[in-house]
């Protein structure tokens, strides 16, 4: 308990930090594995080409090479004095998509075929009908993916502490450097990952159970 008492102001930046780029990078793969989902199942080949491409490549690619790709080459070459947080968000948020896509993905092929089908009888486009009838569907069916990727995601953030980054993780690296013993600190650390965790199952659940309702 002393060691969390006498470092209070750095746990509590971590914890702050650590849900920080949990939220932003988990936006960020949202946004962009549910455009990618679009793309995998569009009946433009380009299209179709461009999101196979992009999970593949991230899929397949370690998390810890994309935080050095986006700490020390983007800054170099693209976008000189970007902060660490921001680059570490879309490293993180860049790889949790291409596992998002693929959720949604297999959300989106549970829907009837007929249901696009009717959409496209009465003179729907392919993004309407994918927005207002088919992603509404495959939600139900998407939800308990999706708290188990941003889970990982949550876990997968302990790597931007190598990074200049200010989170969970980076602490504790910080005071093993400083020679307090590394028992407790884990523990501390773990208990804080865990409120995260539980936080992010428990709302999924809700929502699931809210979608239940509603259907």
């Amino acid at each position: 308990m002393n060691v969390l008492l006498d470092h209070l102001p750095e746990f509590r930046a971590g914890f702050v930090g650590t849900v920080s780029l949990t939220a932003v990078s988990a936006a960020i793969a949202l946004v962009l594995g549910i455009l990618i989902a679009g793309f995998r199942v569009s009946p433009v080949p380009p299209l179709r080409f461009l999101g196979t491409a992009w999970v593949a490549l991230l899929r397949n690619t370690p998390l810890t090479l994309l935080f050095l790709v986006s700490a020390f080459i983007v800054p170099e070459i693209l976008f000189p004095g970007m902060s660490p947080f921001v680059l570490g968000s879309l490293a993180l948020g860049f790889y949790t998509s291409a596992f998002v896509c693929e959720a949604v993905r297999s959300g989106i092929n549970t829907v009837p075929l007929g249901q696009a089908e009717a959409a496209r009888s009465i003179g729907m486009t392919f993004s309407q009908t994918l927005r207002i009838i088919v992603l509404p569907q495959a939600t139900r069916t998407v939800l308990p993916p999706l708290s188990s990727i941003f889970i990982a995601l949550t876990k997968n953030s302990a790597i931007a502490g190598a990074f200049s980054v200010t989170e969970l993780f980076g602490v504790q690296k910080l005071l093993s450097d400083q020679g307090y013993d590394i028992v407790p600190i884990f523990i501390w650390v773990a208990c804080a990952y865990l409120i995260i965790t539980f936080s992010i199952s428990g709302t999924f659940r809700l929502l699931e159970r809210r979608m239940e309702v509603a259907r």
